[in-house]
Formats: C-alpha cells, sequence, structure tokens
C-alpha cells in the first residue's frame, strides 16, 4: 500500500494542472464506486490509520472534500490524538454488547412463552429495561437459533401436556387373556393415569365393556379424580370403539375436553401405553390368570401397593408416586437393608429398617 500511495503521488506530480483536476476527479469517482461495494464500516489496524495520517496530513483542510473511508471529523480527531495512549478501560470501538443479564432474559422470555421480538420489548420496557432496541432483541433471538417472530398456531403436543399437566388424565385399555370353566376369555381392564404424577387407578374388569358399563366407569373415575386431588379438565384417549358417546358425555358434562389420538401414534399417550407395557412386563406375563377374581387381585397388590409406594419412576425423580402419602411409614437414613417380597417374591422393594 505505501508504495502504491508514493507511485500514484510522482504521477499526479507530473501532470498539468488541467490533466491534474481530471484525474482527480476519476479518482474521486472511482473511489465512490469502490466504496460502495465495501461495508458501510470499515475497521481500520493502527498501522493502516497511521499511513493515512501521514499522507493525509499534507492535504491539510482539502482532506474533506477526498477522504471517504472514515468522516473528516474522525480524521482530524485522529490527528488531535495521535501520539497519546489511550486512557485506561478505553472501550473498543463500535456499538457496547449488550448486558448479559438483558441477553439470558430476552432468551428466557422467548423460551418460556413463543413471543415474537417485540412483544419482548413491550415486556423488557415494562420491567424498567428501555434501552434496548428492536434490532438487539432480534440479534440477541437470531444469535440463540431463535426465530424473531411469534410462535404462531396451538403449539407442540409436547407443550400441551405441559401446560395441562395439573388436570391432564389419560386412559387406555388392556386386554387380558384368562382361564376360566368357560374357557379362555378376553377380559378388557380399563384404567386411568394422571401423566404428571404417574397416580393410577384401574376403572374397572369386564368381559362385555358395553356402553352402559362405560358409562358407569365414567362416573366412577370423575369421582375418583377428585378424590386424588386432580380434578381432569382434559382426558386423553384413542379411537377404540369400547369409548362410547355415553362414556364421552359424562366427561364433557363435567367440563372436561377429550383428545382423542390418532391410530399409530402410541407417542402421543405415551404414559398411558408405558404403563401398559410395565403391567404386562412387571406382572401379567409371569402368571396364569384364573379368572376374573384372580386378575382384580393381582392389579390391586400391583397397583394399589407396589407401583403407587414401592416402585421408583424415572419420570418423577425416582420416587415413588404416593410415597409422601403412605400411613404410618418411618423413614431411615440409616440400618440395614431389607427386602419386602409381594406376590410369591416376583415384587421386590427396599427400606431401611431401624438402626
Amino acid at each position: 500500500m505505501p508504495r502504491l500511495l508514493e507511485t500514484l503521488w510522482l504521477v499526479l506530480a507530473t501532470l498539468s494542472d488541467k490533466n491534474l483536476g481530471q484525474t482527480i476527479e476519476f479518482l474521486r469517482e472511482e473511489n465512490r464506486i469502490l466504496r460502495g461495494k465495501l461495508p458501510e464500516r470499515i475497521m481500520l489496524t493502527p498501522r493502516e490509520r497511521s499511513r493515512l495520517l501521514r499522507y493525509g496530513r499534507r492535504l491539510g483542510s482539502a482532506i474533506a472534500s477526498v477522504i471517504t473511508i472514515v468522516s473528516p471529523r474522525t480524521f482530524a480527531r485522529w490527528k488531535a490524538t495521535e501520539g497519546t495512549r489511550p486512557k485506561r478501560g478505553t472501550r473498543k470501538p463500535g456499538r457496547p454488547r449488550t448486558e448479559e443479564s438483558i441477553r439470558d432474559l430476552v432468551l428466557r422470555l422467548a423460551r418460556e412463552t413463543g413471543w415474537g421480538y417485540s412483544r419482548i420489548l413491550g415486556e423488557l420496557k415494562k420491567l424498567g429495561i428501555g434501552t434496548v432496541s428492536r434490532s438487539t432483541v432480534i440479534n440477541i433471538l437470531r444469535e440463540a437459533g431463535l426465530d424473531p417472530g411469534p410462535k404462531r398456531g396451538i403449539g407442540s403436543w409436547s407443550e400441551f401436556l405441559e401446560r395441562h399437566a395439573a388436570t391432564l388424565w389419560a386412559s387406555d385399555f388392556l386386554t387380558v387373556k384368562t382361564w376360566t370353566t368357560r374357557g379362555i376369555v378376553d377380559l378388557s381392564v380399563l384404567f386411568f393415569i394422571h401423566p404428571g404424577t404417574r397416580k393410577v387407578f384401574i376403572g374397572g374388569v369386564s368381559a362385555n365393556p358395553d356402553a352402559a358399563w362405560m358409562k358407569q366407569q365414567a362416573r366412577n373415575a370423575t369421582m375418583r379424580m377428585e378424590e386424588m386431588g386432580h380434578p381432569v379438565t382434559h382426558l386423553i384417549i384413542d379411537h377404540d370403539g369400547k369409548y362410547a358417546k355415553e362414556f364421552d358425555a359424562i366427561f364433557e358434562a363435567e367440563g372436561a375436553e377429550l383428545k382423542r389420538v390418532g391410530p399409530r401414534a402410541p407417542n402421543l399417550n405415551a404414559t398411558a401405553e408405558r404403563f401398559a407395557f410395565t403391567l404386562r412386563h412387571e406382572l401379567l406375563d409371569h402368571f396364569c390368570i384364573l379368572g376374573e377374581k384372580h386378575l382384580r387381585h393381582l392389579l390391586n397388590e400391583f397397583v394399589r401397593r407396589y407401583y403407587h409406594f414401592e416402585r421408583p419412576h424415572q419420570g418423577i425423580d425416582n420416587v415413588p408416586p404416593m410415597a409422601d402419602e403412605e400411613p404410618s411409614t418411618v423413614k431411615f437414613t440409616a440400618g440395614r437393608v431389607r427386602c419386602r417380597k409381594r406376590l410369591g417374591g416376583l415384587l421386590k422393594s427396599y427400606y431401611r429398617s431401624a438402626a
């Protein structure tokens, strides 16, 4: 760059006044075209600034009509501060970075609410943070890989489950083959599960779950949900034909909305599907079930005692759903570890006895 400038000055020095003026006009126009193709702001190194000062100082006030890489006022400031050291703590050129606390708050609002940048900006001003611009909020969101626009539509299924966790229930059927005096009979087990707490109750067992039976189970279920402290506002079921209109009507009369999941979509009712798998894998597959009474006994022993009070659940931090509600149980942090067995040793749980 220095050699190029020296050569340019040499050429200019040999020109006549007329040619000199024409050459300067050409160079000015060429410079404008080149500047138009470059970023609006060009960052210079200290060495590049020194070279501009060395050649620009010779032009005096005429520099104002030539310089384009920075404003004449900036060039004048360079001259005034040349040779002085920057004061300690002087920030780097450019707009200062937004405080991390504000950036964290913007991202928190976006992730927790799905709001767009305009709504977030309004919330910031309400919280007394009025120094943040729209472009700053947009840039913060984009840097984090978030869309600056608001989230449209009703949201994802996971968000729906989380939003209604306190009053959301799910239901499903389990078919169990049993041996009776009349041969093998398929018994239908209707159960209800609260995904938020993993609490479960068996609605009923029947070889003929007709509309009248389903209507009665619906009545019983709404009362049971109230007793358990989780009144229902949404119930997830599938398109099984056993869910009769009478069943739906009972829940709708209680103000509950039924959410039917589509066929071949087990993940939409994953908690109920998982419980059905657990029931088969940990209990039913290990017994030759002899009639309805035998099945009810097994279900009662598994659900009411083992599942709720003794079996840890990964979805709720590896604690039993009703661990804090077990009556007359004293828990020890020290002492001998003992095993509690149920159903002939099939179901095992461990506890500490008094030291």
